[in-house]
């Protein structure tokens, strides 16, 4: 008993030596893991796309550049959109300035009323809103770092459309002796598709339906608020929250107290007509991750990665839960995350290997 608790006690520290050892090598290396991860990501949800267009009777070669081509144009687009809105908000800057200094002499005004002051005893701390923007476009990469990254992406991401439909052969020759491994890592592969999916659809209509209903207001720069919608909502839970805060600003600035309640109310109006239909649409394909482990997640990777590892974090710890499940000594920890389930589903329905994919 003494030799066996001692391996299992050394085991133990192997382990969390390992595990140390990798975090602090993927915070040192952030910007490449960043570019695999991405790859990978991108990768499962376009082989749907890839799926569809082979069936069509195209070649892999051919499908993979036409898909490449429509997410290079819908990347443009994209970003097209941010610079025209960003252009548009830059300008009318002074005029959103001068709005925010009123309403600060406003508060000003209320409070020395409400205190029995001088209107000249108590003064708020003026706002720039130019500084303010300033600061916060000198922390997103410059235009070249950008385009490069985003040149890298793409390449890795054509290369591995390429190779993804040899690799469940691949797997199926390492995984020989474990058929049902195969079919956990094809099932998890695709409930990453249809979150990804899912995930992008539902953030589609959350940002048109804010950005129209802000325009409908007459909120300034809607559309604005409308993209960062769509682009913030892919953090779990924080994403939501954090668009909104712009938009309840302004709307403040604009409309005064009952303008920022009326964003405050479209904003809960639409978590609870988009966002509770997504979430019970992937309940019912049980996938159920507890949320302490999603916000944890949001943490972690956000730390480990910066912004784009808190967009897709979840993603990113269901690639992490499929690595853990494919190990006898790791899938222990699926089972204390409370995760397991996800790969027990049909479980005892084993497909033989080969006729496993990646698409769905």
């Amino acid at each position: 008993m003494v030799p066996d608790t001692g391996k299992r006690v050394d085991r133990i520290v192997i382990y969390i030596a390992l595990f140390i050892i990798i975090i602090l090598g993927i915070r040192m290396m952030a910007y490449v893991v960043n570019i695999f991860l991405l790859s990978v990501i991108l990768t499962l949800m376009l082989l749907p796309a890839m799926d569809w267009l082979k069936k069509k009777g195209l070649s892999d070669l051919t499908a993979v550049t036409l898909i490449t081509i429509a997410a290079c144009l819908c990347v443009l687009a994209l970003i097209l959109m941010a610079f025209w809105s960003l252009s548009v908000l830059m300008h009318d800057l002074p005029q959103y300035q001068a709005q925010l200094d009123m309403r600060i002499a406003e508060i000003s005004s209320f409070i020395s009323r409400s205190g029995g002051l001088n209107a000249g005893t108590i003064t708020l701390p003026a706002l720039n809103l130019t500084n303010i923007f300033q600061i916060i476009l000198s922390s997103i990469m410059t235009i070249g770092e950008s385009v490069l990254y985003l040149f890298f992406i793409g390449v890795a991401t054509f290369f591995l459309l390429l190779e993804a439909p040899k690799i469940p052969a691949r797997l199926a020759k390492v995984m020989r002796g474990s058929p049902e491994k195969m079919v956990q890592v094809s099932r998890m592969s695709r409930y990453i598709i249809d979150f990804m999916i899912v995930r992008t659809e539902t953030n589609f209509a959350h940002g048109m339906l804010f950005g129209g209903s802000l325009w409908l207001m007459g909120v300034h720069a809607a559309p604005v608020w409308g993209l960062l919608t769509f682009l913030l909502c892919y953090i779990p839970y924080i994403g939501l929250i954090l668009a909104a805060i712009p938009a309840i600003l302004f709307a403040y600035i604009q409309f005064g107290i009952w303008g920022a309640v009326a964003v405050i109310a479209i904003v809960c109006v639409l978590n609870l007509v988009v966002e509770n239909p997504v979430f019970s649409c992937l309940a019912s394909r049980r996938f159920e991750v507890p949320a302490i482990i999603v916000l944890l997640s949001v943490i972690l990777w956000g730390w480990l990665l910066g912004v784009l590892g808190m967009f897709f974090s979840v993603p990113i710890t269901l690639l992490v839960m499929i690595v853990f499940q494919s190990s006898d000594d790791l899938k222990k920890i699926n089972v204390l995350l409370g995760v397991s389930h996800l790969f027990e589903e049909d479980a005892g329905q084993a497909a033989p290997a080969e006729n496993i994919s990646f698409g769905g």
